[in-house]
């Protein structure tokens, strides 16, 4: 069931980890810097949502610590774009190009154009 949680502190459990389901903590603040220190202030960070006047809003989101954010919008994502979290929120990008990296042990192979003679000797 959708929850709300309201009259949170920075340092409560439900703030301070990242929750997976329906469920939104509300917490205020008296200035862009005290938010941006809020949104920081944990070690987590997939992603976000920042709404405001446009600038405004693309400033605090380009100072906010997460893997992605939406301005003034949710939810809408490019596939070729890279997704994922930083800090204790995920462990690399996927989509598009990005995921060839995240989804694969990549090797390299070493093959000399001619024969090849080590000039040291083994004992």
């Amino acid at each position: 069931q959708p929850t709300m949680l309201t009259n949170l502190k920075q340092g409560d459990e439900i703030v301070q980890n990242e929750v997976f389901g329906p469920v939104l903590t509300l917490q205020t603040f008296a200035s862009d810097e005290e938010a941006i220190s809020m949104a920081n202030g944990t070690d987590y960070g997939l992603g976000g949502v920042c709404y405001g006047e446009t600038t405004h809003a693309t400033d605090i989101a380009q100072q906010v610590r997460t893997g992605f954010i939406w301005v003034n919008s949710f939810g809408i994502r490019d596939l070729a774009a890279p997704f994922g979290g930083i800090k204790r929120s995920g462990i690399g990008r996927e989509g598009g190009n990005w995921s060839f990296e995240f989804f694969c042990d990549i090797k390299d192979v070493v093959v000399p154009k001619k024969p090849f003679k080590a000039s040291f000797s083994h004992r």
